[in-house]
């Protein structure tokens, strides 16, 4: 109910509808409707963010208020024309990738978790949150990823299409741990369970996928490679040690 209260002031503050800015807050709030009345795969009717365990090929997703298309996760941001790529100086080799590519790096937070360090990779935009760790055939033993949220709220997670099973984490907005599971990979989708790009809530992969949740509100997420948990011993309430104030700056 959270994400509809957020729309609805953003749809009053925009002038109830009127001007294109109103009609697409109207419009997000129509879908929320839907998904609450359905009691979709992706919002529960107490309004907890459903969010993909390791990545996410398709389908609606819901992050702090926004609502993505069913037709594919958020857009990269746009690839640089020619013109802004920089001009070799005389001797120069000029650079050796193609024009137009622009090549993300990943960024990594350092985090300590029960006494051992672990080099993760950051989430922290829509982009990075949706794709997480899919098609990912393996995570490193001291590696994985770590969601960050740009406030804390009840999350689940879901394994869609991820070929691994994964360990996760939930923590709150102090870097406490408020929940923890190992998520098992799913069945693939099967013939009988065509996408429903139309209304995700009614598909019936979707459906059926089990959904790993926070217990309490959560801001930032850890996931791990699987089985990884047995050697932790973590319990609720146990402090992880990370860049809590940084991330949450840096946060999207």
């Amino acid at each position: 109910m959270a994400e509809l209260r957020d729309n609805v002031d953003q749809w009053r503050k925009t002038g109830a509808g009127g001007g294109g800015g109103g009609a697409a807050w109207a419009k997000r709030i129509a879908v929320l409707l839907a998904v609450l009345l359905t009691g979709g795969a992706l919002m529960a009717a107490s309004g907890t963010l459903v969010i993909p365990g390791c990545g996410d090929q398709g389908g609606i997703q819901l992050s702090d208020g926004q609502v993505k298309p069913a037709s594919g996760p958020p857009k990269a941001p746009a690839k640089a024309s020619a013109k802004d790529q920089p001009m070799a100086k005389p001797g120069e080799k000029p650079a050796e990738k193609p024009l137009g590519t622009v090549v993300a790096e990943a960024e990594y937070e350092m985090v300590t978790i029960a006494g051992q360090e672990f080099k993760l990779e950051a989430a922290l935009n829509d982009v990075t949150r949706f794709k997480g760790l899919s098609d990912r055939k393996e995570i490193a033993a001291k590696g994985g990823m770590l969601f960050a949220f740009p406030r804390a709220r009840r999350l689940d997670f879901v394994m869609r299409e991820c070929p691994i099973p994964i360990d996760i984490i939930f923590l709150d907005g102090s870097g406490r741990v408020t929940a923890f599971h190992k998520m098992l990979a799913e069945e693939p989708r099967r013939a009988d369970e065509p996408k429903n790009d139309a209304d995700p809530t009614l598909d019936k992969y979707e459906s059926r996928l089990k959904r790993y949740g926070s217990t309490y509100d959560a801001q930032f997420v850890i996931e791990i490679k699987a089985d990884t948990l047995d050697s932790l011993n973590l319990k609720e309430g146990d402090q992880i040690k990370l860049d809590v104030v940084g991330l949450k700056k840096r946060v999207k």
